[in-house]
């Protein structure tokens, strides 16, 4: 089993559904629990000491120990940043992160293990990059130059001045009375920051095709960028006459570069990590390079280690460079690659990422990790029965066995002839939307709604074949009839028999507008997820004459997927996060609850007890509906296997913290807050409770800081939790 992984479980239940999710926008709906922390592409890193502060794009920030170079560890995380972390800076126990969404954020890591917002500014622009000096934060701005922001209090930034340079700003250094940008196509800008409200361009040197990054030593700004990708060393003896004085060509998109000792250490895009020695600055030369075979973003160097790390697989690796002409690997650290999917079954989640994990859920507050199955890629997964099928694009359809769910086994497998996108499955056969694709003669092959016969799913066959236009994209069933989406330059919505698998028939169709994605079916509605258009309604009362007869559209949302338990429908939304619609009148859908998840939605299951499983390409949340309406609905309810008392959140804490505990069974509780004298300081409740995840806010008000004990004490048990106050 994974260890990091069981890491991530471990940090992320810390938290539990606690603050930082419950400061994002949310009504009617609650976290219950949440499995792993994936990262998103990443942009940039800084080490500082032992810890490792990694800017991860809608991931946020990403703290890692390194005091053990060789097994690095997740410790902390934050991320509820408004858009896209792309650079980062650290100063005086804050993280100042560049959002491309345009601002900055300000996060607390005094506490490294639990950090946390104190501020966040806006900028009018893209935000690339960062850098600290003084009182002062100098932004580059892809598309507005160089923003500076006072941060004398961090809890109170503002922008109090602007350079606006011809080109893409991409990143920015201060050294004395300067800031260097680099400035993309338009080369390095010198501007100077004498009065940093108002800075003025005095410099400028375009001896290369463009600059990507620079940082500064002494009389040298050292430049990456140019066409095959190089180092540019400037002379900056006269900052307002810069002049290019060595150059050594790198062979691949050098992204960044810092200094340590004699050498530069540059993030060497597809090369991996290039060591460069500039004893002799007019005459750079190349020491050392290891290649990781990943695209290397950024680079971070502290004593005999340089950190690197994987803009597209979230890879993070400490190089040994105590030799710099011989570095090598020494440790990684592999996040969670992109959760895409979810499917349940029992006590499990069947969670898609690069791979296939098995998670349980037997207490949904506190799941585990607890199997894995090595598969390319799952973009999709179906449980029926003993049964997992993952189509997969390039190769078709593959049977799991899961009657163990520890020990998953491929059993079976289906070439299919085009691209297999979405499958659903119910008897003894398995529904495959698949997609044209040319072959190697360039001849279009496939595409359609593709019938498997599995009721030998070691050896399952082709039975039946309906051809679509171009590319069918998803297929539910229900009864006698299989709802496909075909979206050629039309997008179709088709209604085929399939009460003779071997030989299916269209029995009628409704052209669609827009993109159409997931379909789910439920009665006589389908409801279908549409990528620009929210949720879609076609009614299916007349299989012969499909209708759309209503849509819910949140106005700029990017639906994913869709699913239906009851009279609600659960969207998931790439902007606008999980959705709760109701269709107790499904041809006029209202929406009813929503909660806005940290991350992209990707896809949606709801567990018959109404639990709401939301795969956000960041993790798998676990929610539910909360709508006072429904409070005796039993479907409403998550109730825990066990008592359990988390961990305050956050811990420790200096104005308000949340507690949330769980109980199996009703009666009566009281949760009690004692000093280390064992003197009882408060009561945060005491009566009677119904079964179910409970939280309540400590208030700090007039208690002096320092250690307290937590007592939650029921009719047969007492749970403590240690919690610290500091003012």
């Amino acid at each position: 089993m994974r260890n990091t992984i069981l890491l991530f479980t471990a940090i992320c239940f810390t938290v539990l559904a606690t603050s930082n999710l419950m400061s994002q926008e949310h009504e009617n709906v609650e976290m219950v629990g949440r499995i792993y922390n994936g990262w998103n592409q990443v942009e940039d890193v800084v080490v500082v000491r032992n810890l490792a502060f990694v800017a991860a794009g809608i991931s946020g920030l990403q703290i890692l120990d390194v005091s053990d170079p060789a097994n690095p560890e997740l410790i902390g995380f934050w991320e509820d940043n408004p858009g896209f972390s792309m650079g980062i800076a650290l100063s005086d126990n804050y993280a100042y992160l560049s959002d491309a969404g345009g601002g900055l954020s300000i996060v607390s890591v005094a506490n490294p293990e639990n950090p946390e917002e104190v501020s966040f500014v806006e900028t009018s622009g893209m935000s690339r990059s960062v850098t600290v000096s003084g009182d002062y934060a100098y932004i580059a701005d892809d598309r507005n130059g160089m923003r500076v922001i006072s941060i004398l209090d961090p809890e109170s930034p503002e922008e109090v001045g602007f350079y606006d340079t011809e080109g893409w700003a991409r990143r920015v250094e201060v050294s004395g009375d300067y800031a260097y940008v680099a400035d993309d196509t338009c080369g390095l800008r010198v501007l100077s920051i004498v009065d940093p409200e108002n800075p003025e361009e005095v410099g400028y040197c375009n001896s290369f095709e463009y600059a990507e990054s620079v940082t500064i030593r002494g009389e040298y700004a050292y430049i990456t960028g140019g066409g095959p990708g190089g180092l540019y060393i400037i002379s900056i003896t006269d900052p307002e006459e810069p002049e290019l004085v060595g150059y050594l060509e790198t062979q691949s998109n050098a992204r960044n570069v810092v200094l340590s000792g004699d050498y530069a250490f540059i993030a060497n895009g597809f090369r991996g990590l290039t060591i460069v020695s500039i004893s002799d600055p007019e005459n750079p030369e190349e020491a050392g390079n290891i290649d990781t075979d990943e695209y290397i973003e950024s680079v971070s160097v502290s004593g005999d280690y340089a950190y690197i790390v994987d803009k597209w697989d979230g890879g993070f690796y400490s190089i040994a460079i105590a030799d710099p002409y011989n570095p090598y690997q020494a440790g990684s650290y592999e996040a969670p690659m992109w959760i895409r999917c979810i499917a349940l079954s029992g006590d499990y989640a069947y969670v898609g990422t690069d791979d296939l994990r098995i998670v349980s859920i037997t207490d949904p507050s506190q799941p585990e990790e607890v199997g894995d199955y090595n598969h390319e890629r799952v973009d999709d997964i179906k449980i029926y029965g003993d049964y997992a099928f993952i189509p997969e694009e390039e190769d078709g359809l593959y049977i799991l066995s899961i009657s163990n769910p520890l020990i998953p086994e491929e059993i079976g497998h289906y070439d299919s002839p085009g691209s297999a996108n979405g499958v659903a499955v119910s008897g003894d056969y398995a529904f495959i939307a698949e997609s044209r694709i040319r072959n190697d003669n360039y001849e279009h092959v496939g595409g359609g709604l593709r019938i498997i016969s599995i009721s030998d799913p070691e050896n399952p066959e082709e039975a039946g074949y309906f051809d679509t236009p171009e590319k069918a994209i998803d297929v539910a069933l229900s009864g006698d009839y299989a709802y496909v989406i075909d979206t050629d330059f039309r997008y179709t919505f088709y209604v085929i028999s399939v009460s003779d698998p071997e030989s299916p028939e269209e029995v009628g169709f409704c052209e669609l507008r827009n993109r159409p994605g997931k379909i789910e079916v439920s009665g006589d509605y389908a409801y279908i997820a549409d990528d620009s258009r929210g949720l879609r309604v076609i009614s299916i009362s007349d299989p012969e004459n499909p209708e759309e007869v209503a849509s819910y559209d949140e106005g700029d949302g990017r639906v994913t997927d869709v699913a239906i338990l009851g009279e609600l429908a659960y969207v998931v939304d790439r902007r606008n996060g999980l959705i709760v619609i109701s269709i107790a009148d499904p041809e006029n859908p209202e929406r009813v609850g929503y909660y806005k998840t940290p991350g992209w939605e990707q896809s949606v299951v709801v567990s018959e007890d109404g639990l709401i499983y939301v795969a956000d390409g960041t993790n798998v949340g676990i929610y539910r509906f909360t709508d006072p309406a429904k409070v005796g609905d039993k479907s409403n309810r998550f109730i825990p296997a066990q008592f359990s008392l988390a961990t305050p959140y956050p811990n420790p804490f200096n104005s308000t913290t949340i507690i949330s505990y769980g109980l199996p069974c009703p009666g009566n509780v009281s949760l009690q807050v004692y000093n280390t004298l064992g003197q009882q300081v408060s009561t945060l409740f005491q009566g009677y409770k119904q079964p179910g995840i409970h939280t309540t806010n400590m208030a700090a008000n007039n208690l002096p800081s320092g250690l307290y004990f937590l007592h939650l004490k029921t009719s047969s048990q007492v749970f403590t939790q240690k919690i610290m106050l500091i003012k």
